[in-house]
């Protein structure tokens, strides 16, 4: 019995094994097309790990375009990466597949949404950057700094508007005075005096220490104590409070008129280099003060920039030989109040006056009496010449049809009057507009 059962025992493992050696000796064979036939469990196992090989590669196709035939090659084992299996690209592809045509169908669909989730992830990716790139107005990260798309005229129009970022000054200071910051030639309580910084005028720090900082503002360079000077934010902060935006006369005899046409009456006309005020831009055409008047120029005369008060040169402070002392006495006075407020109607050197006030209240003080009336005051006094006017000669302005305007000559060339109020007190060119009428009320 024994002998029957372990004979029977024998013949069914010889039954059982004879299946799996057929396909063992096929193997060789089968490894070249890559169609082993397994279990199913197997597989499975195996389309796993080949899904993760075909992610490697596409991968690996993605990086650089010629790596994804290296990667095909490579699954079909040794023979298959050698010069002799080259032969067909197609034959490569399929020879990753387990199953014959059926395997590669299924490789397929898996790759295709593979493709098509990578896709959604890319696509993602690059909305994400876009809508980013829109909400910062432009290109973003490393690339903002590397891009070299502009020209070297855009370069260096982009320089200028840096530079010019604080009204053209690199190390801005403001007068920090009630009235006049003295501009001395050295670094001493007693250097001698070059010129004067008005309160809320600007300078150019060139240089500084703890106790006088070294300045240029306009034709005059010298020492200011710092203690008196605004620098770094809370000039810049100042600065923004007082920068008026000012419209520069290109073109000689610049017409003004009362409204914005040409058909409007000409009111007066401004030399080259003047700079006025303005009010607005209004298309082809600048609103401007005119003194208190608001008036109208065309845009295509006039350069229109944010400018800063400078500094006063002691020419214009001081007069040359045969000038009578109550004559240098009264402008001293008048600029004593430089950058005071204009008020219509007013006649207070510190508190607020219009032009006719101005006059009247400097002229009191010497015990000279004037109407509060430009046009009033234009009838006293002889007349003269604008050209024989000396410092403390009246100079008259008007609108076409009248006077209605009045400031002091002070020598040089310049007057001092109350302007406006955006300006106050200030000192023009007398051909910041054309003079009507000279009138001398002081007599030498």
């Amino acid at each position: 019995m024994k002998r029957r059962e372990i004979l029977c025992l024998l013949a069914g493992c010889i039954l059982f094994l004879s299946p799996m050696q057929a396909r063992a000796a096929t193997l060789p064979d089968l490894l070249g097309i890559g169609s082993i036939n397994v279990t199913e469990d197997v597989q499975e196992d195996t389309e796993a790990s080949e899904e993760d090989t075909n992610e490697s590669s596409a991968s690996a196709a993605d990086t650089d375009g010629e790596a994804g035939s290296a990667g095909n090659v490579s699954d079909n084992g040794v023979e298959g990466g050698s010069k002799g299996q080259t032969g067909d690209d197609s034959s490569k592809d399929r020879s990753i597949s387990d199953n014959g045509v059926e395997g590669s169908e299924g490789e397929e669909d898996a790759s295709e949404d593979q493709t098509e989730a990578e896709t959604g992830t890319d696509a993602g990716k690059k909305e994400s950057d876009a809508s980013l790139q829109d909400i910062l107005g432009g290109t973003i990260g490393s690339s903002a700094i590397l891009e070299f798309t502009k020209t070297e005229q855009e370069y260096a129009e982009a320089y200028e508007k840096a530079k010019n970022a604080n009204w053209g000054y690199t190390n801005l200071g403001i007068a920090n005075v009630d009235n006049n910051l003295n501009i001395r030639a050295v670094a001493a309580e007693d250097g001698k005096l070059v010129g004067k910084l008005p309160k809320d005028a600007a300078c150019e720090v060139l240089d500084s220490d703890d106790t006088w900082a070294h300045i240029k503002s306009g034709k005059v360079e010298g020492y200011v104590s710092l203690e008196y000077l605004l620098t770094g934010i809370p000039a810049k902060r100042r600065a923004e409070e007082l920068a008026a935006t000012m419209a520069r006369v290109t073109a000689d005899g610049l017409k003004v008129r009362a409204e914005a046409n040409t058909e409007s009456e000409v009111v007066t006309q401004v030399p080259m280099g003047e700079e006025l005020e303005v009010v607005s831009v209004e298309g082809d055409w600048v609103k401007v003060y005119l003194d208190a008047d608001e008036v109208f120029v065309s845009a295509d005369y006039v350069e229109v920039s944010s400018e800063l008060g400078t500094a006063i040169t002691m020419t214009e402070l001081f007069y040359g030989q045969g000038v009578s002392d109550v004559r240098v006495d009264v402008c001293q006075y008048a600029k004593e109040f430089l950058g005071n407020p204009y008020v219509w109607g007013g006649t207070s050197l510190t508190k607020g006056a219009d032009c006719s006030g101005f006059v009247l209240s400097v002229f009191k003080k010497y015990g000279v009496s004037l109407p509060h009336s430009s046009v009033a005051q234009s009838k006293l006094g002889t007349t003269i010449k604008v050209s024989e006017a000396k410092p403390g000669d009246l100079i008259f302005y008007g609108n076409g049809k009248s006077i209605n305007h009045v400031a002091i000559y002070i020598g040089s060339g310049q007057v001092i009057h109350a302007s406006n109020p955006k300006t106050g007190i200030r000192i023009s060119n007398t051909s910041y507009r054309s003079p009507v009428k000279a009138v001398r009320i002081l007599h030498d």
